[in-house]
């Protein structure tokens, strides 16, 4: 059984649990041969893993079973990121399949998928993937492939340290917040060798989430590690979403570092080993970030939101290094794709090997006042942000690249469909908290019909 509704813009997630499932065991395993003939794989080989998630296993090995089936010979990975699926596609060079759903809550489950080396899936593929899956799987002559198993953590983990100078750090004391998510897994493998102290809150593996959701963009899933901060006189705290390709850094006071100054230090620091690279952020990103990108002699390119279509603009532009608002970062030697836990290293790098303390760094940057991503759920979506831009026409320069985006000559309003939930997203950005919050309540209400 698959629900069209499944189907993203850039990969699949449904619910699998409960009264009324999207998708199921057959429907997993009608994907897995819908994968294999629109990705061309008969004769060929693909790497698999999966993430803790309830159901995860059986919904991979019938996967697995419907593309051997078509043809296809499977690597299995196991338990994995899906950086670490990431990983395996670059070093294996085949292409992959990662079971996740990320952020989504407990009863979902979904599919990420990749070309060799990380590279990203075009929404051509993406299409062909929904229309035999909902319809008729061309037919295959093909033989079975053949099924094998492989583990890949320590690779993964080596991979990640040999892009890091993690020498001579002064001792750091690091909070790791898992969310019961696969950090809980990789961060022994990638934290527990260097030169840190490690709290580590909720790494135990556990697909319902009892602690908190697995959704680091919510400031109410932050809480438990800005008081772990506070209580330990921590240096930092790295918060990862559910299959840990996303990380949110708290400063050594408990205080939220926004995702677009992390991509400004990173982006700064990358630019010192070449100079002139190109850096690609989405339409939402801090201006904060151009504005560092310029000083230190690079160039910016700007992408729709998603991991698809950033990681193309990162391959089509050679880019050193690419952020986005809710804390995806992306790295040229790591084969383009995003990764959260080289994000952190790259932030412990930079404190480990100076004095300055995580707030300290991040003053030093331009600043912005933000609203946070504001999500709401509405009927119509498109009429509703059809009645945000007649509101703002007139005030400023209104753009539909990306959802909408209107921009005055020092503030900026984005509101624009989720790619994997049935949501509109708000961004606002201002000089100053009060212009910030003056625009975002005038976009809200109309947003939520409030009176």
């Amino acid at each position: 059984m698959i629900d069209s509704g499944v189907f993203k813009a850039n990969d699949i997630r449904g619910v699998v649990r409960g009264a009324q499932p999207q998708w199921d065991v057959e429907g997993a395993r009608k994907i897995g041969a819908a994968f294999v003939a629109a990705f061309e794989l008969a004769g060929a080989e693909f790497v698999m893993s999966r993430d803790m998630r309830g159901g995860g296993k059986e919904l991979s090995r019938a996967f697995a079973e419907g593309a051997m089936a078509a043809g296809a010979s499977v690597t299995d990975i196991g338990l994995a990121s899906t950086d670490g699926l990431w990983y395996a596609s670059g070093a294996l060079h085949l292409p992959g399949v990662q079971f996740t759903a990320s952020h989504n809550p407990s009863d979902y489950n979904g599919v990420k998928f990749c070309l060799a080396d990380a590279a990203p899936i075009t929404p051509d593929l993406m299409a062909k993937i929904k229309e035999y899956s909902l319809g008729e799987v061309p037919a295959s002559t093909a033989v079975p492939g053949s099924y094998r198993t492989d583990d890949l953590l320590g690779g993964y983990a080596a991979h990640l340290h040999s892009l890091i100078d993690t020498t001579g750090w002064r001792r750091l004391k690091v909070v790791v917040d898992a969310g019961n998510g696969m950090a809980g897994y990789t961060t022994p493998a990638v934290l527990g060798p260097l030169n840190v102290e490690l709290i580590e809150l909720f790494t135990d593996l556990d697909g319902d989430f009892p602690n908190h959701p697995p959704n680091p963009l919510e400031p109410a899933n932050l809480v438990d590690a800005q008081n772990a901060v506070r209580e330990h006189g921590a240096d930092l705290a790295l918060v990862f979403d559910g299959d840990a390709d996303r990380c949110f850094i708290i400063d050594e006071r408990g205080e939220v570092v926004q995702p677009s100054v992390i991509t400004a230090l990173i982006a700064k620091a990358e630019l010192a080993r070449e100079p002139g690279a190109a850096i690609v952020i989405n339409s939402i990103t801090s201006r904060a970030v151009s504005e560092v990108v310029a000083a230190a002699g690079g160039r910016i390119v700007t992408s729709a939101v998603g991991h698809t279509r950033m990681k193309a603009k990162m391959a089509e532009h050679h880019a050193i290094f690419g952020g986005e608002h809710s804390a995806h970062y992306y790295f040229r030697e790591f084969w383009g794709a995003d990764t959260g836990m080289l994000a952190g290293l790259h932030v412990l790098a930079m404190l480990g090997h100076g004095t300055q303390t995580m707030s300290e760094l991040a003053a030093a940057l331009p600043s912005y006042a933000a609203s946070g991503e504001l999500n709401t759920s509405v009927a119509d979506p498109a009429a509703i942000t059809a009645e945000v831009a007649k509101a703002f026409e007139g005030r400023g320069e209104i753009s539909w690249t990306d959802g909408l985006l209107a921009s005055g000559p020092d503030w900026w309003l984005s509101v624009r469909e989720s790619n994997t939930e049935p949501l509109l997203r708000l961004n606002v950005e201002a000089p100053d908290q009060d212009l910030v919050d003056r625009l975002r309540d005038e976009a809200l209400r109309i947003i939520r019909k409030e009176a």
